[in-house]
This record gives structure tokens, C-alpha cells and sequence, in this order.
């Protein structure tokens, strides 16, 4: 049988994420793992030296070298026919709950075991598959282990031993499409100063719901500040300088259009009969499709903005799934409507979970009692007969505002801060996570691909004292994903994860070689021992095929470079016993800059639906 090594190219398929449009590359190197067609026998795999590899050019995406020859139809029709669903439905079914207990008195209460919680789906009772304990050490991303010795090429000096990247990333999320102006001064200046209060390791990150700036992860404090200053309102609906007549709110324009309301048609259409017939009741039936159709448009418009607002939550979640260490999300918001045509906040609230994100969130209103007159600015000219109505319209609309906040904090394990001036004393707080959260996981039985929202509940029966803070809910996937689809986009969600997964035994190493001052190749060496994988017996040989994923992010959390290829391993009963012992080394070699890195390592077994997820952090110096 030939010797065969597949290479997967996988594109970076999160530009908005990275807000870079970088590629992530395959680095094409030598298969570890081959075979003689001719008697049978194994060749011993190796890891590749840096000499054996071709520097690449410093323009190329990725390092490059030979491949192997390739297999032969009969096998590379069986390897491309393989199934690998049972990896991506054990873990889509994967329910994350981050659950924060507190006692009376506030404080985080620590040493508790899986068995001091239940958990409902709907009411029913699950089986807690996995339980851990996070605090902010948990996810500390420590020094690769470096290949004994490490010289300096250039100088034959040792090299110097890598320190750990900076721990703590925060994203400061600005929502200026909702945001008032009064409100963006308060916030503005508050952040400014707790700027001045973040230790010199803190990254910190500012990005706004508009999308019309971005500030990425920095330590530059000065940067940070003047960022600051480009806070200002930018709604996307009501900019037309006047009024509609009637003059309908987005929450009664929701009560007609999505709840078929009566009485805010009716409030509508007599507003209808005052603005645009002057008072002529004869007119009412016109009043009333006008009022319908000014229902209509308020809706769109402002499903439309906060559409607008949710997309650009997600891209930046998604760019701070990518950090290190840490990770902090504080989102600053008066807070926005939303209706039964617009996505719930749990969509939001499992991407946060599965990446190990606490959304903490502000509302920059502040200390308010409920506007009764609306803007001072802006005053509505309601009619005597439906003011009293109107009022109550736009009390529940400013009261229903904040309840994205408080779901996002309270799903995510985060705190909501609210009806408070001390804007100050809320960012404080939020860019400090819980001391110390547990991570819940079950996977629901026989559940239904429909899309459907499941209320969740978590409780601790023994401990009625304690409080308990978690996500409600979570949402039914709408449809089956393609396993090949499946398994691509499992691997990138654990590339732009932090996450230490071990199911499969695999250790990391690296060691750099420095070509003069300003270039230096980094080897990522990935040793498995075979012991932890399950095989598929065919032909008389031990089928299985391990994907090999590697992502090189700076000190900042930027995506550098990286690889992917997928090593086939049609194994001998002699073979598997001999590598049952040894295990193998797949090695990975990447031309860089010198710096500080963070090394991301992620190994997927098709057979055996395992995964193992790796972090090394390494400083090649100047």
C-alpha cells in the first residue's frame, strides 16, 4: 500500500472575526505515518528536522515542502467515504451551562460537586456528563515544553525560555446605534478612567455595535483613550428629522404588528385621525390602514437596527473567542427591544459558553424612572385622548429595553449592572470575571432538529440558601450539517478556542531557529501516543485518520499563521504494537518573526470521535 499523508486546506472562514482577512494556510509537510506497498512492512515514523524541510519564501501564506506520493484509488476512495459524524453530533448536543453560586451575603461559593446540582431541560431531569471548576488560572496559557537543547542559529547562544502571554483580554463593546448622547459622555469618561487602572499585561479591545470604528486588542493606553473619543450615537432607524404621523413607538408599533393588539390599533388610528384628518372621524377607516402601515415600517426599521446590532455582537464575540487566557466581554447598552421576528439572545449566549466568554453588561442609562413625555429634545405630540395610553407605552418600552442585558450577563455568568449612576463602579466590575464558576454539560436525549427554544434550570436542592446565576435557555439546531462540513467547522471552533481538551493523549513541544535578527523558524512538534486511539479494523490493517491543526497568534492575540493536514494511518498488528509503545511525532515548521507567541494545537481522531486541544505560549527574542 502506498504511503499516504492527505493535506486539508481549510480557509479562515472568520475574516469578521479576525478583522484581518487573513487565510489560515496548510503547511504541507512530510507524513509521518507511511507504508511499503510491495512487502507489507512499516516505516518508522520520525519527527522532520528543520534542515529536511524547505525554508519558505518570507512572502508565502505558509511554509511549504515535499509531499509523499500519493495513495492509490482503492484507498483514497475508502478514506474519502469515511464517517465522521459521531464526533460532530457528540459534541453540537453538547449543552454548555456556566453556572456562579453566591451565598446571602454576595460572595462566590466554592467546593461544590457535580452531585450538589440538578438539572432540568424542560422540566425533565438530565444526566450531568461533565463537570469542572473555572477560575481566571484556569484557562493561564503556560510555556510550551522546548526540545532539549535550544540553540540560537545565528549565535549558538541558548535561547532564552518563553514566558506566559498576558492573561487578560477584554472587549469593550460600545452599543452607538441605541446609545444617546447624553449617555456617551458619561461612558466615555468613565472608561477613560479605568483605563488608567488596568494592569500593564491587560489587552483591551474597543468595538462598537455600528461597525464605524474598532479599536483591536492593544496595550497602548493613549490608543485606547483616543479611540474613546470616536463613542458618539449612530442610530440606523429615526433619522429622518421628523416624525411620522402617527407618531408610533417601537414597542406599540410590536404590540399591533407581531401581537395583533386591539387597543394600540386603536390609540394608532385615532393619533391617525388627529394628524392627518384633522380630527374628521369619517375618515377612520383610512386613519386605521394608515396607522398599519406606520406600524408596519417601525417595525422593519428597527428589527432591521437591531439585527444590525446583534451581527456585529457576534463578530466581535467571535474575535475575542480567539484570545488567550481570560476573556472579558463588556457591553455597554441602553438596551433594545426585541420581537418575535428577531433572534434570541440564546444564540449569543451558547457561542459565549462554548468559548468560555462572560459577557458582563451596563446599562449606560443609568439612575432613570420611566419617561412618561419621551425625549426632552424630542417631544411627542400626543392627542388628549391617547396620551394616557402613549405614556404607557413608553414606559414598558424603556422597561423591556434592558432585558437583553440582564439575559446575556445572567446566561453567561456575568454581572448586570443597572439603575445606578456610578458608571465607574460598573466597569470596575465588569472587567473582573467570577472568581469562580462551574461548567455543567449534558447532552439531551432524543432531541428534536427543530429549532425550538428548551428552558433550562439548575438548582441545588440541598442548598436552598445559595443563589444560583445561569443561562435559561438554550435553542434545537434547525438542521443536520454535513459531516464533512461538520468536521471542518468543529476544528475551527477549537482553533479559536482556549480550551484544553484531552481526550487523546498528545503533547506539545516547540523549538525555534533563528536565521538572522528579524527571521526565525518556529517547529511545532505534536507527540501522540497511540494508546488513547480507537482503531477501525478493515482489510487486516488499523484504519484511522488524525487531523493535525496548528494556529500561531501573537502577543495581542492575532492570528499569525497556521496549518492543517491529516495524517491516514492503515497500521499492521506489528506496527500498532511497536507504536503502541513509542507513539509518534508529527512536527510542523512555520517561518515567523521573532516575538512572543501563542501556540494553538488542536488533533481530531475520526474514528474514535475524540479531540485534544493544546496551548503553549514561546518567546523568540529580537
Amino acid at each position: 500500500m502506498s504511503r499516504s499523508v492527505q493535506v486539508q486546506f481549510a480557509r479562515c472562514a472568520l475574516a469578521p472575526l479576525l478583522a484581518c482577512g487573513l487565510v489560515l494556510s496548510a503547511a504541507l509537510l512530510r507524513g509521518q505515518v507511511s507504508s511499503r506497498r510491495s512487502t507489507g512492512q512499516t516505516a518508522s515514523p520520525a519527527a522532520e528536522t528543520p534542515a529536511q524541510s524547505p525554508a519558505a519564501s518570507p512572502a508565502s501564506p505558509a511554509p511549504q515542502s515535499t509531499a509523499p506520493a500519493p495513495a492509490s484509488s482503492a484507498n483514497a476512495t475508502e478514506v474519502s467515504t469515511h464517517d465522521t459524524a459521531p464526533t460532530f453530533k457528540v459534541r453540537v448536543n453538547l449543552v454548555l451551562v456556566r453556572v456562579v453560586v453566591r451565598d446571602q451575603q454576595g460572595n462566590i461559593v466554592p467546593n461544590l460537586k457535580k452531585e450538589d446540582f440538578q438539572l432540568f431541560d424542560n422540566r425533565k431531569p438530565q444526566v450531568i456528563s461533565s463537570f469542572s471548576v473555572e477560575t481566571p488560572e484556569t484557562n493561564a496559557v503556560a510555556p510550551a515544553a522546548p526540545v532539549t537543547p535550544r540553540l540560537d542559529d545565528a549565535s549558538g547562544a541558548a535561547a532564552v525560555t518563553p514566558t506566559v502571554l498576558p492573561q487578560r483580554f477584554v472587549a469593550l463593546v460600545f452599543d452607538d446605534i441605541d446609545m444617546l448622547a447624553s449617555d456617551a459622555v458619561s461612558v466615555r469618561d468613565a472608561a477613560s478612567r479605568l483605563l488608567g487602572s488596568l494592569a500593564p499585561s491587560d489587552r483591551v479591545g474597543m468595538y462598537s455595535t455600528s461597525g464605524q470604528f474598532t479599536q483591536e486588542f492593544t496595550s497602548d493606553r493613549d490608543a485606547l483613550k483616543e479611540s474613546l473619543l470616536r463613542v458618539v450615537p449612530r442610530p440606523v432607524a429615526g433619522q429622518s428629522g421628523y416624525r411620522e404621523c402617527p407618531d408610533i413607538g417601537y414597542y406599540q408599533a410590536d404590540q399591533i404588528e407581531n401581537f395583533r393588539d386591539s387597543q394600540a390599533l386603536a390609540v394608532a388610528t385615532e393619533d391617525a385621525i388627529q394628524c392627518a384628518f384633522h380630527g374628521d372621524v369619517t375618515q377612520r377607516a383610512s386613519a386605521l390602514a394608515l396607522a398599519q402601515s406606520i406600524a408596519s415600517h417601525v417595525v422593519t426599521t428597527f428589527e432591521g437596527q437591531t439585527e444590525y446590532v446583534y451581527r456585529h455582537l457576534e463578530e466581535h464575540l467571535h474575535r475575542l473567542a480567539g484570545m488567550p487566557g481570560q476573556r472579558i466581554m463588556v457591553f455597554v447598552s441602553p438596551g433594545f427591544l426585541l420581537t418575535v421576528h428577531t433572534r434570541e439572545g440564546g444564540d449569543l449566549i451558547d457561542r459565549a459558553n462554548r468559548a468560555g466568554i462572560v459577557i458582563n453588561t451596563i446599562d449606560a442609562r443609568g439612575l432613570y424612572t420611566p419617561d412618561l413625555l419621551g425625549d426632552i429634545s424630542d417631544p411627542p405630540v400626543d392627542h388628549y385622548k391617547t396620551a394616557g395610553y402613549k405614556g404607557s407605552y413608553r414606559i414598558a418600552e424603556q422597561q423591556a429595553q434592558a432585558e437583553i442585558l440582564g439575559e446575556l450577563a445572567d446566561g453567561t455568568g456575568g454581572t448586570f449592572f443597572h439603575n445606578r449612576n456610578d458608571v465607574d463602579e460598573g466597569l470596575r466590575r465588569a472587567v473582573a470575571a467570577p472568581s469562580l464558576s462551574y461548567l455543567l454539560a449534558f447532552s439531551p436525549q432524543n432531541l428534536k432538529i427543530d429549532g425550538h427554544y428548551h428552558n433550562l434550570k439548575v438548582s441545588l436542592p440541598a442548598k436552598q440558601k445559595f443563589s444560583v446565576q445561569a443561562r435559561h435557555g438554550y435553542y434545537a439546531p434547525r438542521t443536520i450539517v454535513d459531516p464533512a462540513e461538520a468536521a471542518k467547522e468543529e476544528i475551527r471552533e477549537a482553533i479559536f478556542s482556549q480550551e484544553e481538551i484531552r481526550d487523546l493523549p498528545v503533547d506539545l513541544q516547540t523549538q525555534f531557529f533563528k536565521a538572522d535578527q528579524t527571521q526565525a523558524r518556529l517547529a511545532v512538534l505534536t507527540h501522540v501516543d497511540l494508546k488513547g486511539i480507537h482503531f477501525r479494523k478493515a482489510d487486516g490493517r488499523n484504519r484511522d485518520d488524525l487531523t493535525f491543526a496548528t494556529a500561531i497568534f501573537d502577543e495581542n492575540g492575532n492570528f499569525v499563521i497556521g496549518g492543517e493536514k491529516v495524517v491516514e494511518m492503515r497500521l499492521l498488528e506489528p506496527t500498532l504494537t511497536r507504536l503502541s509503545r513509542s507513539g509518534f511525532t508529527v512536527k510542523s515548521s512555520f517561518d515567523i518573526k521573532p516575538g512572543t507567541y501563542l501556540v494553538r494545537l488542536v488533533v481530531r481522531d475520526a474514528e474514535g470521535a475524540q479531540m485534544a486541544a493544546r496551548n503553549g505560549a514561546v518567546v523568540i527574542p529580537y
